[in-house]
C-alpha cells in the first residue's frame, strides 16, 4: 500500500449486499474510531496502518454474525479492541514516540495555541499508551463517548469494572499530566 493511502480504501467487497452495505456503513461512520483505536495501542505509523487492516478484515469477516443486538459502533468498538489487544501482545514492543496525524487548526487560535494544543494532545496518547492494556483500552472507549454500560458490553466486563477501569485510568492520566507539567 502506497504511504499516504487510507487504510480503509483497499478492502475487498467481495460478499453479498447487506455486508457490502454494512461494511460501508462501518467505513463511513467508523473510520475515526478505528483509527484512534489502533493509534491508543500502536505508535509505529506502518505498524498501525497494518493493525488497521486486520481490524478492517476482522470486522469484514464477522459481519455476518452481526445481528444488531447492539449498536453498529459497539460492535465495530469490540473487533476493534479485540484485535488490537492480540496486536500488542503478539509485538510486545517498547514505547516509542507517537508521530500524530496533524490536525486542522481553527482560524480562531492563534499559532502558539495550535502549538500548546498539539503537544497537551500528544502528551495525553503518550500517557494513555503507559496505561496498562485494561484500562487503556477502558479509556480509549470513554474518550469515543461510550457510556460505562457500552464499555463494559464491548470488553465483556461488568460495568462496574468497566467504571471502575475508566476512573483508574482517568485518575492515572491526571497524575502522569501534573507530573509533565
Amino acid at each position: 500500500m502506497a504511504t499516504g493511502a487510507s487504510p480503509f480504501s483497499s478492502i475487498s467487497m467481495a460478499g453479498d449486499a447487506g455486508q457490502k452495505r454494512l461494511f460501508a456503513e462501518v467505513t463511513s461512520t467508523c473510520t475515526g474510531l478505528i483509527s484512534r483505536v489502533a493509534l491508543s495501542f500502536e505508535n509505529d505509523p506502518s505498524l498501525r496502518r497494518e493493525l488497521i487492516q486486520d481490524i478492517l478484515l476482522a470486522i469484514w469477516l464477522a459481519l455476518p454474525a452481526f445481528r444488531g443486538e447492539a449498536s453498529l459502533k459497539t460492535f465495530v468498538a469490540s473487533i476493534a479492541q479485540k484485535r488490537s489487544i492480540s496486536h500488542v501482545t503478539r509485538r510486545a514492543r517498547e514505547p516509542r514516540q507517537v508521530a500524530l496525524p496533524p490536525d486542522l487548526p481553527s482560524a480562531a487560535l492563534a499559532p502558539d495555541e495550535i502549538a500548546l494544543r498539539n503537544d497537551q494532545r500528544k502528551q495525553l496518547v503518550d500517557a494513555i499508551q503507559l496505561l496498562p492494556i485494561p484500562q487503556r483500552e477502558a479509556i480509549v472507549l470513554c474518550l469515543e463517548g461510550f457510556s460505562y454500560a457500552e464499555v463494559a458490553e464491548v470488553l465483556g466486563i461488568s460495568i462496574n469494572a468497566a467504571t471502575l477501569r475508566c476512573q483508574r485510568a482517568k485518575m492515572a492520566l491526571k497524575s502522569m499530566m501534573e507530573r509533565r507539567g
